[in-house]
């Protein structure tokens, strides 16, 4: 029996739980890892991927059908490009030491394999509207993923949360949590603790079937 066709909701709900880029399909590893050492720095990066994912995704999706098959995959890489450049230019206005801060990791947006296979995988396909609501869900599920690496490796790192101090002046920061080893600690702890999460949610599903069964035929 074919599954039931996904609404607008489910598009949106499942980048942020079921199907997070970063949690669950573990993409984009490279800026997720780098720029992740602050949550300022994460929560920017991870705004300005959203901001690209989703304008490429309407975009893409409105073209789908003017796009030959033979050059799509350019093509798409040219509309990422396009809104990078946006991005870019308006980190550098808004902040030039959050613009020094992401350094390059900016301009490697274009190929997030995140951002390109939504526009292959998905926004080819699709309406704008179901492309627009997958792209901002998977956008914020990055999002979402790049603040909880940043929050963690700044507070046990450096003692604050985006700038403010958060203990005693006898804290002793975890060095190692803001160096690029620390971010793939930081990952690792949260995959165990969302595998975790999932296979208790399993067991509790497993054990709650045979009642729901029960009651049902009763």
């Amino acid at each position: 029996m074919a599954a039931p066709p996904k609404n607008g909701t489910d598009e949106f709900i499942k980048g942020l739980w079921k199907e997070n880029p970063v949690f669950v399909q573990v993409l984009g590893m490279c800026p997720v890892l780098a720029v992740s050492n602050t949550a300022r720095n994460a929560l920017a990066m991870g705004l300005a991927t959203l901001f690209v994912l989703l304008m490429s995704n309407v975009v893409v999706s409105s073209l789908r059908a003017f796009i030959p098959k033979e050059v799509r995959i350019a093509t798409y890489i040219l509309i990422i490009a396009t809104f990078v450049t946006v991005v870019d230019y308006a980190i550098q206005a808004i902040s030039l030491d959050l613009y020094r801060a992401l350094g390059a990791f900016i301009s490697l947006i274009v190929v997030n394999c995140l951002i390109l296979g939504r526009a292959e995988a998905f926004a080819s396909k699709n309406t704008v509207v179901r492309s627009a609501l997958d792209g901002l869900g998977m956008g914020v599920g990055f999002v979402f993923a790049l603040f909880c690496l940043g929050a963690v490796r700044e507070i046990l790192g450096a003692g604050t949360l985006f700038g403010v101090q958060l203990f005693h002046d006898r804290f002793q920061p975890w060095v190692v949590m803001i160096l690029p080893s620390g971010g793939f600690f930081t990952l690792a702890g949260w995959l165990l603790l969302i595998n975790w999460l999932k296979q208790r949610k399993a067991k509790r599903d497993e054990i709650a079937a045979p009642a729901l069964a029960e009651g049902a035929t009763s």
